[in-house]
């Protein structure tokens, strides 16, 4: 039973911290003019013609996480998980009429250059240590279930089912190599092009998927399941996790290969009052533009991992179980927990291998000069993996964003 349980809660812990959440990194940053590195993240042709001859990144970092089941209160947020207490540092959101769900998106941007080969053509070097996450889709009543004092005797004697439930997690190493030039130089516009090719190097992942369970709590003290499968899997190395855990954020030999592309085309007419950029810029003519409008497809691949030793499909079925012995305890590590299930339920063979897609994601972009320092952009972030056909990935975000911005030289916002 605590299967559920561990997927529901397993997404909250990681998603708690806020109840919203962008699919995409820096988001606000990308489409300014002085974007520099932050721009190619998002769409890889925005390097060409750029304002800059070079731009070196030093550090920086990116995160957001979120949930559609539990609200926590600001002074719970820098607490451990466990030790808060419901309705006074957390609410639950048990009356809603929707799929619960929960995921997280954060980076860490290494040091990374952009340098400019003439006005046309621009290489980069990017750097970043990233992590998705994802889980849920798990309706409320099913979500009460397991997050509302399981095993709780408000629930004795009601039969339910989850057609479909996963959470799956993904850390890793990114090295990008990326070139971008103008296409094509028309009267009325620019064409720009890109593509960045990233070497992934995996930290660590894992998953969980469970498929057609149907299951009844008979008392407190048991349950039964008549139907359902869980396939569930995580990296080997997560089995020798050390602390501080920011010593495991090296390379692991996880290896990997991905994407971005990314087209754009700016419309240029005659100098119309949209600002003088001759002062003291390098490349004068780069984004003197009144309106453009661009694509791009991010996170095309995937990271090979081996399995943990132990880890296995299950076949649920089972007439008679007591809720807790398969209940997660405090400080239990992975190893011991996937072994109490292993002895619970029923193991099935499967690979000793997956592969963790990366969020695939299609980005729409617009954005309006409006008078050389006033602009607004507008993006919609598509995201291309999501669904239960495959439950070895982390996904994106679908969602639009319009973000006014004031862009000079010295400043922006």
């Amino acid at each position: 039973m605590t299967i559920f349980s561990r997927i529901l809660s397993g997404t909250i812990i990681f998603s708690a911290c806020a109840i919203t959440a962008a699919a995409q990194s820096f988001s606000g940053i990308h489409q300014s003019n002085y974007a520099g590195v932050y721009g190619i993240l998002y769409n890889p042709a925005s390097a060409a013609s750029t304002r800059y001859k070079w731009d070196l990144h030093i550090l920086g970092a990116d995160a957001k996480a979120g949930n559609t089941y539990m609200t926590v209160t600001k002074k719970a947020l820098l607490h451990r998980y466990d030790t808060l207490t419901r309705n006074v540092d957390y609410f639950l959101d048990t009356a809603a009429n929707r799929r619960q769900n929960g995921w997280e998106m954060a980076e860490i941007m290494m040091p990374s250059i952009m340098y400019s080969i003439d006005e046309k053509q621009t290489v980069s070097f990017i750097w970043r240590i990233r992590s998705s996450s994802n889980g849920g889709n798990i309706p409320t009543e099913q979500a009460n279930f397991f997050g509302n004092n399981f095993p709780n005797k408000a629930y004795i004697g009601t039969n339910y089912t989850v057609q479909h439930a996963a959470v799956s997690s993904n850390i890793w190493h990114e090295f990008g190599l990326s070139y971008a030039r103008i296409l094509r130089n028309t009267y009325g516009g620019v064409w720009k092009g890109g593509i960045t090719v990233k070497y992934l190097s995996g930290i660590a992942a894992g998953y969980a998927a469970v498929d057609n369970a149907t299951f009844r709590l008979n008392s407190s003290r048991n349950a039964s399941v008549s139907s359902g499968t869980m396939r569930y899997g995580y990296s080997e190395n997560l089995d020798h996790w050390d602390k501080p855990y920011l010593n495991n954020l090296k390379p692991n030999g996880n290896s990997g290969f991905s994407a971005d592309l990314g087209v754009i085309y700016e419309y240029r007419p005659d100098n119309d009052g949209f600002g003088d950029y001759e002062g003291d810029h390098w490349n004068p003519a780069a984004d003197y533009y009144q309106w453009r409008v661009g694509a791009s497809i991010t996170d095309l691949g995937s990271i090979g991992y081996n399995k943990a030793p132990g880890n296995t499909d299950l076949d649920l079925v089972t007439n008679n179980i007591d809720p807790y012995s398969i209940t997660y305890k405090k400080n239990q590590s992975l190893r011991q927990f996937a072994r109490q299930l292993n002895n619970a339920f029923t193991p099935v063979a499967s690979d000793s291998v997956f592969r963790m897609a990366l969020p695939a994601t299609l980005h729409l972009m617009g954005d309006y000069n409006i008078d050389g320092r006033f602009f607004i952009s507008a993006n919609a972030d598509i995201a291309l993996n999501g669904g239960p056909n495959n439950i070895y990935k982390t996904y994106g975000m679908t969602q639009v964003q319009v973000t006014p911005r004031y862009d000079v030289d010295l400043f922006g916002a």
